[in-house]
This record gives structure tokens, C-alpha cells and sequence, in this order.
């Protein structure tokens, strides 16, 4: 059956208002035939009532009407679900090869693509390939240096919103994550990801050089360097040069004096967070760094790795003077001296 409509109604087309008109004063609505009447004029998307359509455009003029009622952030009414169920945990995408769940069905079609090796979303620049479009745009600001992010705390740009969220919990100091074996919390969700290993024993990751294996890329990468001498990270201070950023920085607080890090049982402070970490051992005699060959325990993994030379012989440390090699940092230097005449003095108090 038609629907009908006086002359003077109007309704909806490409966003324009159009006028009814039929000279005996009447006019039929597209119905069955042309039921999506509602067209978007930004991107072309239709719909079949005009409170879709107005839906709709919020996500093109970012309009954010709901408020969660747990975290009171707002949303457009397509963003409003999804927020949701990342604060229930709920997660009703499943994938049929592996049973991963996800929180949107978005994340499920790309992560299908995994399992593919499916990149259909191409760099123009450099022609690194992608599994979802996302993380392209992502990518693209690599090559534009664009931060659209911005810390309203401290001001610091972000290129990607989820570095901007991780960022923002160094001044809130939460952490959201929470490891279910050992219960140690995390502000990042992939540092407690790259955790999990640590109980596993997973190492992914191994050198194409001496076929050494890692948990985690950057540990490989870093490590690699100790195979081609590459120290790009530079003190601006006393220029001493290092393979990695992060011993860069550590390195920066001996010129600073900074010691963040202090111990809640006897109030000992340290330069970098590692050294509080051992030292907490001290108090807790936890040794959760274990030998695979002899099963000796630890207290700190530098121990582990330094003992674990004892088993296969390994000598990194070479003397550049008669070319010796050593297993222990620690013996190279004290050999060292015997060049250079050096007796070590010890602190006078």
C-alpha cells in the first residue's frame, strides 16, 4: 500500500530539504522500492529514517551526546557500545581458528586477516603492507610527523590516541592490567603481554647471528648491536655512547644525581627502577631467576646471564689493548689496569 503525504510535506534527500508537490495535492513516499531515502552528502552512506541519518553524521562532526555512566566519557551512539564493554570486559566477537575474543567486530575481521597473512592496505610511500586500514593510518603519520594527540596535563603530542592513553596513566599512576599469575599490575596492556613470557618462558625472538633467543623484540634488537659495536644513543654530557635509549637514560642520572625509585621497606633510593626491583629481593630473598641447565636461582636476571657464560664458554668482553677476552664486564676493567698501571682506590670516608 503507497503512503501518502500532503502537498506541503517535505522530507529528506542528500541532506537537502525537498518539497512535495502533485497537482491533485498529493504525492507518494518511496517506500519498498526506495526505502533508503535518508542519504549522507559526506560520505554518501544511506538510510531509511532521518534519526539514523542524524546519528549518523555526529561521527563526521564528532558530535559525543552519551556519557558512560562508569568512566563519564562521551560518545557518539556508534562509539557508545564498544566504550562499554571495554569497562565490562565483555567480549561477544570470537574467532572460529584460534577462539580469540574481541570487544568489536572490527578488531575481529582484522585479526582474521592474521591468520591469512591478508594486507590488503598499502603504504604510498614506503609500500608496508597492512591487515586493517587503522593501523596504515597509523602508520602514515610516520612519514607526515602529524601528533593529533595531546596530553592536557603536560602538553606532550602523541601520534597514535593509544599512546596518548598509556602516556596519560604516568600521571595518574594507574594501572589498569593485572597479571593473573603473579597479580603485578601494568599501565600498558602490552607490557603485560610481553610479561606473560616471562612465565612461560616464551622467547620468540631469536639472533640470526648466534641464535641466542629473546621474549622480546627490543631486548633482540639491542642485543644485536653488541654483534656490529653500534652505540647510537649519545651522552650529551660526557658523550659516552650506548646501544640502547633506555641505558642512555639510566646513564643521565649519574650527571643528575636523580634517584626516582625508592624502597617501601627501608626507603633506599635508586637510579633506575631495575636496581629498586633487585634490591627489593634482598628483603624478600626471592630468587625467581632460574638456571635451565643447573638450576641455580637468581635474584636478578644480569646474574643469570652473566652465570649462564660459565655453561657455554662465552667471552663478549674483549681488551682492545692485547685483544683478551673475558665473560665478566667486571674482570675486563680490573685487567685493563694492568696496562694502564691503575690501582683502584677505594672511597675515603
Amino acid at each position: 500500500m503507497e503512503a501518502l503525504i500532503d502537498m506541503n510535506e517535505t522530507y529528506l534527500v542528500s541532506n537537502l530539504c525537498v518539497q512535495a508537490s502533485c497537482s491533485d495535492g498529493i504525492a507518494k513516499i518511496p517506500t519498498a522500492a526506495d526505502e533508503k531515502r535518508f542519504i549522507c552528502d559526506t560520505c554518501e552512506d544511506e538510510f531509511s529514517e532521518k534519526s539514523h541519518l542524524n546519528k549518523h553524521l555526529r561521527c563526521h562532526t564528532k558530535e559525543k551526546l552519551h556519557a558512560c555512566n562508569i568512566s563519564s566519557k562521551k560518545f557518539s551512539q556508534k562509539n557508545m557500545v564498544p566504550h562499554f564493554r571495554t569497562r565490562t570486559k565483555e567480549k561477544p566477537y570470537s574467532c572460529d581458528v584460534c577462539h580469540k575474543k574481541f570487544f568489536h567486530k572490527s578488531v575481529l575481521n582484522a585479526h582474521y586477516r592474521t591468520h591469512k597473512n591478508e594486507k590488503p592496505y598499502s603504504c604510498v610511500v614506503c609500500h608496508n603492507e597492512f591487515s586493517c586500514k587503522r593501523n596504515l593510518n597509523v602508520h602514515y603519520r610516520t612519514h607526515t610527523n602529524e601528533k593529533p594527540y595531546s596530553c592536557d596535563v603536560c602538553h606532550k603530542k602523541f601520534a597514535h590516541k593509544s599512546v596518548l592513553n598509556a602516556h596519560y596513566r604516568t600521571h595518574t599512576n594507574e594501572k589498569p592490567y593485572s597479571c593473573d599469575v603473579c597479580h603485578k599490575e601494568f599501565s600498558h596492556k602490552s607490557h603485560l603481554n610481553l610479561h606473560y613470557r616471562t612465565h612461560k618462558n616464551e622467547k620468540p625472538y631469536s639472533c640470526d647471528v648466534c641464535h641466542k633467543e629473546f621474549s622480546w623484540k627490543c631486548s633482540l634488537n639491542v642485543h644485536y648491536r653488541t654483534h656490529t659495536n653500534e652505540k647510537p644513543y649519545s651522552c650529551i654530557v660526557c658523550h659516552n655512547e650506548f646501544s640502547c635509549k633506555h641505558n642512555l637514560n639510566v646513564h643521565y642520572r649519574t650527571h643528575t644525581n636523580e634517584k626516582p625509585y625508592s624502597c617501601d621497606v627501608c626507603h633506599k633510593k635508586f637510579s633506575h627502577k631495575s636496581a629498586l626491583n633487585a634490591h627489593y629481593r634482598t628483603h624478600t630473598n626471592e630468587k625467581p631467576y632460574s638456571c635451565d641447565i643447573c638450576h641455580k636461582e637468581f635474584s636478578h636476571n644480569s646474574h643469570l646471564n652473566v652465570h649462564y657464560r660459565t655453561h657455554t664458554n662465552e667471552k663478549p668482553y674483549s681488551c682492545h689493548v692485547c685483544h683478551k677476552k673475558f665473560s665478566h664486564k667486571s674482570v675486563l676493567n680490573a685487567h685493563y689496569r694492568t696496562h694502564t698501571n691503575e690501582k683502584k682506590v677505594g672511597h675515603v670516608k
